[in-house]
């Protein structure tokens, strides 16, 4: 999922033969994880977070998109954050895969990073403070809150090709999302409660710009999008095929506020991506959609942060797997 770019915080699911999901990982994350060890850690994220995302609201939606991009790849180990480790010293790591280039705010997380170590050194792992962020950022723009459950360790290893292979592309379809999402534990519902973090996102106009002037290589735009909404974008944002740095709202009108616009507009054809419109090309996740939309918005909260909850369990690592960076950047020498 490029999300915010949240690159597809775009977000998916068969529950089957999932590796690093079952029971002992799981169980070994707890909530105040560091309630004896670093009392103070959790409060300080949020301190931090409560300082300075006012200031910069739009960093939400890449945090956020940071979260899901990490989890999908060797699970949620913050090895989206390395720049170089001893097995890949020409520093083609996760941050380097298409999917991470529009990233943002590795400097925050560092900065997050410094006042814990300040407090606690060598404690607090940078995958939870991915974790923590994420959701942390989210409340303080107004959007739902969920429980973050703590103890994950940090990963060793980053790999380009890995996240290339992992992360779900704004082209994907339905089967692709589903295969996807299965892969990480994540179901069809997950898959459509996760995309609903696009409500706060934005996007390149390269993540989708096949489908307005080349959607199957003889210059057609996709018929799936609908075409008023095809021609503004392409009068006023995306104005030729190889505009690479324009960025447009996933969610037009309501990209600052958390709620349930993202959905109403796949309804009407005008979800940006590919995996966006995809959503309404399966009967099941068609119905969760419409579901959402005919419920309240505080239903939605309560279900998009138990998808969050379970997303941030995927392959986690705990106990003595992986290690507690000093530096989110490198791995500890």
């Amino acid at each position: 999922m490029k999300m915010g770019g949240l690159g597809c915080f775009g977000i998916a699911l068969i529950l089957m033969g999932v590796v690093g999901f079952s029971g002992p990982a799981q169980a070994q994350l707890t909530m105040n994880f560091y309630q004896k060890s670093c009392p103070n850690a959790e409060q300080l994220v949020k301190k931090f977070v409560e300082d300075h995302i006012p200031n910069a609201p739009s960093l939400a939606a890449t945090l956020i998109r940071t979260h899901f991009h990490d989890c999908f790849v060797r699970g949620c180990d913050a090895s989206v954050l390395l720049n170089f480790t001893s097995t890949n010293p020409s520093n083609a790591t996760e941050k380097t895969a298409t999917p991470n280039l529009t990233l943002r705010g590795f400097s925050f997380i560092d900065r997050v990073k410094s006042v814990v170590e300040a407090a606690c050194p060598g404690v607090v792992s940078c995958a939870d403070i991915i974790a923590l962020v994420a959701r942390d950022a989210i409340v303080v723009t107004g959007g739902p809150s969920w429980n973050v459950p703590t103890g994950r360790r940090d990963g060793v290893i980053s790999n380009q090709t890995e996240a290339l292979n992992n992360i779900p592309a704004p082209t994907f379809n339905f089967s692709a999302l589903r295969t996807s999402f299965a892969n990480k534990g994540l179901d069809v519902k997950d898959l459509v409660l996760l995309s609903g973090a696009h409500t706060i996102g934005i996007a390149h106009c390269s993540s989708f710009s096949n489908r307005l002037y080349n959607f199957t290589g003889v210059g057609d735009e996709d018929p799936a999008l609908d075409s008023e909404y095809a021609a503004n974008l392409k009068a006023k944002k995306c104005k030729t095929a190889t505009d690479n740095s324009t960025i447009v709202e996933m969610d037009p009108g309501s990209f600052r506020t958390f709620d349930l616009s993202y959905y109403g507009l796949l309804l009407k054809r005008r979800g940006l991506f590919q995996s966006d419109a995809a959503l309404t090309t399966n009967s099941n996740s068609t119905a969760l959609v419409k579901q959402l939309l005919q419920g309240s918005l505080a239903n939605f909260y309560t279900e998009f942060a138990r998808a969050m909850e379970k997303m941030g369990r995927v392959e986690v690592k705990t106990g003595s797997t992986g290690e507690i960076r000093k530096h989110c950047a490198l791995v500890n020498s």
